[in-house]
Parts: structure tokens; C-alpha cells; sequence
């Protein structure tokens, strides 16, 4: 296989990947795709401050805020009190069902173009996208934002995530 077909299908795959996923995300959640990845990382990690919550989403602080303010208006995420500067964001029992509902429909979507794959090619493939994800930890070098729409518990049940594993080695 030559190098140059590899990386087109490599480019058209993750592309074709990317607009599913998120596309079911946005409609499971009735949320833009940044929306669905706050309440995913929020679930994971509550009590954020809206500027960290965007570090971990890749927006900047105003276009957080917004989105914040537009999750709350939608009664997903309500605003803690605010500690100096700092205003911590928690999800409300609506937003910590929306992300059931993200988590499933994302575990539904990626699982069903796995139907074709018999045991090994799921071996091979699962072996394949950690030396991937640990190569793209090594570009994005964040791995809040890498695994911003990521269930973090299937990723740790009996092994190591390997975005998490790529970050406590960087660090060393």
C-alpha cells in the first residue's frame, strides 16, 4: 500500500468519523458539539470555573461563557456561587441525563461500523488507535481536550487509557 493512499484514507475515514459522531452527539443532547463536550467533561469533572472549562473544550473564555449561558438557559448546567473572579459551573439532573444520553448514542454510533470487524481486526484496531492517540497527545499535548467527548471510565476498566498514560509520561 503506498504511504500517500494510507494517509488519504486515514484523512477521509477520521472525517467521515468526526461528522457521524458529532452529528448524533449534537442531536442526542439537542446541544451544539462544544455543548455536548462541556457536559461530558463537567460529568467527569464538576464544579469546573467557566475558564477551565474552556481550557479543557478548546474555546476561549467569552465564547465559554456563552455557551455556558446557553446550557443554563436550557436547564442542563447551573452556575455555582461566585469565589472572587471564579464561578464554578455543576450540571443539573437534566444535564447529567443529556450525557447518558451522548455517552449512549456515541457507544451506539462507533459500535455499530465495528459490526464487520470479527475479534482480531477489533484487537489489531484497538491496538492501532492507542499508538494513534499517543502520537496525537504528542501534537495536541492536552489530554482534557483530546478526550473532551470521551466515557474516561470504558477507557480505564481493567487498562490504562493511553491519552492518560501519554500525559503522566510526558510529565516524567
Amino acid at each position: 500500500m503506498h504511504e500517500k493512499r494510507l494517509a488519504n484514507l486515514l484523512g477521509a475515514a477520521s472525517l467521515a468519523l468526526s461528522d457521524l459522531m458529532l452529528t448524533q452527539v449534537r442531536e442526542a443532547g439537542r446541544v451544539s458539539a462544544s455543548g455536548a463536550a462541556a457536559l461530558a467533561v463537567l460529568a467527569y469533572t464538576p464544579g469546573l470555573s467557566v475558564t477551565e472549562l474552556g481550557r479543557r473544550i478548546g474555546l476561549s473564555q467569552p465564547a465559554t461563557a456563552r455557551m455556558v449561558d446557553s446550557l443554563e438557559t436550557s436547564g442542563l448546567v447551573q452556575r455555582g456561587q461566585k469565589e472572587g473572579r471564579t464561578v464554578s459551573v455543576e450540571l443539573t439532573t437534566a444535564g447529567r441525563s443529556t450525557v447518558r444520553e451522548v455517552r449512549a448514542t456515541r457507544e451506539t454510533q462507533m459500535s455499530s461500523l465495528l459490526t464487520d470487524f470479527d475479534s482480531d481486526d477489533r484487537a489489531t484496531l484497538e491496538r492501532l488507535l492507542e499508538v494513534l492517540l499517543v502520537r496525537l497527545y504528542d501534537d495536541v499535548g492536552n489530554s482534557d481536550l483530546l478526550c473532551r467527548l470521551c466515557d474516561r471510565s470504558c477507557c480505564t476498566d481493567g487498562a490504562a487509557c493511553p491519552v492518560g498514560q501519554a500525559e503522566r509520561d510526558q510529565r516524567r
